[in-house]
């Protein structure tokens, strides 16, 4: 049975694991509103990270899974770039990247300064189906280049795939090529058949599941960590926490600002969604404090080793090869 965007969406983002649902959709009681600088001062204040290929990537990035298309996703990516973001983070399969890319060429900013991340899904892996993919994300964003383009999962012709983006990487079209959703499993699978090692590998994160093993094999290879769910989905247990929110109480900050604030300063990019402009303000509202050593240990021993998604499980890739986003 092949599955339709609205099946899809229906079933759920955590069971059929397309990365960018990171919502700050509970804030705990206990934290302090986010304060509201200036976007220039955000800007200016934006902490950035250098990918393995000497390419540099903004540490906070704006998802824009399951926001609509033709309107809804052009409006927040607007909102989010006025204020003080230049990374935004989409998909071939979330079916808005004509929306991001208007937005972006919109926007009065130069395209030099804004960060733009794509993928390409399973149903245009393998070599050939791969550069149509490409080409498709390129046309519907109505960009010149992408800043970033991931796999977005690790099934089927993953090599056939990556060898695409290769190519489109060293024709321009590409500036960084990147995973998404690989486990230690399948990184020892399929990293071997990689002429270019991954810039980035996009995964659930969050202090609840910090990716320990995985993160010891990217480092090793000079991969960066990109976090989806990075709040948690919202997870009000997590968001409550006591030791999140006595931090939050100290530094004036909501809860949502010391999880991504933990996030950046451990080393992960993080793509917080939302589309209340309060809060797109305020999940970039992190950079002018910090956490102390003892602090970061405290929050780094919150870690459960459990996510709410495991791309190894059974009929994990059988159920996302079993949706199309064309025909």
């Amino acid at each position: 049975m092949k599955h339709t965007r609205r099946t899809f969406l229906k079933t759920g983002a955590a069971a059929l694991a397309l990365p960018a649902i990171p919502a700050l959709a509970a804030q705990s009681a206990a934290s302090a509103a986010p304060s509201t600088p200036s976007p220039e001062t955000r800007q200016t204040a934006m902490k950035t990270f250098t990918l393995n290929d000497g390419n540099v990537i903004p540490s906070v990035g704006f998802g824009v899974f399951m926001i609509p298309n033709d309107g809804p996703t052009y409006e927040a990516v607007k909102t989010a770039l006025q204020a003080g973001y230049r990374h935004i983070d989409t998909a071939a399969a979330y079916q808005n990247e004509s929306d991001v890319g208007k937005a972006v060429r919109d926007s009065g900013i130069p395209r030099s300064e804004i960060f733009v991340t794509s993928k390409l899904w399973i149903q245009d892996f393998g070599y050939e189906a791969a550069k149509k993919g490409i080409a498709t994300s390129l046309e519907k964003l109505g960009l010149d280049y992408i800043d970033l383009y991931l796999l977005h999962q690790p099934y089927g012709d993953v090599p056939g795939a990556w060898r695409a983006l290769e190519e489109a990487k060293a024709a321009g079209k590409i500036r960084s090529i990147g995973v998404s959703n690989m486990t230690p499993k399948f990184w020892r699978e399929f990293s071997p058949h990689f002429k270019t090692v991954p810039a980035v590998n996009q995964v659930e994160f969050n202090p609840f599941f910090q990716q320990k093993e995985l993160r010891k094999i990217m480092d090793a290879a000079g991969v960066k960590l990109q976090a989806w769910y990075p709040l948690g989905h919202g997870n009000t247990e997590l968001l409550e926490h006591p030791a999140i929110t006595a931090l939050a109480k100290k530094y004036g900050k909501n809860s949502g600002q010391i999880i991504l604030r933990f996030e950046v300063q451990d080393g992960v990019i993080t793509l917080p969604k939302s589309t209340s402009p309060q809060r797109i303000a305020g999940n970039i509202d992190i950079f002018d404090f910090a956490l102390t050593d003892e602090e970061m240990q405290a929050l780094r021993a919150l870690d459960t080793g459990k996510g709410a998604h495991d791309p190894d499980a059974p009929g994990v890739a059988e159920r996302l090869k079993s949706y199309n986003i064309h025909d």
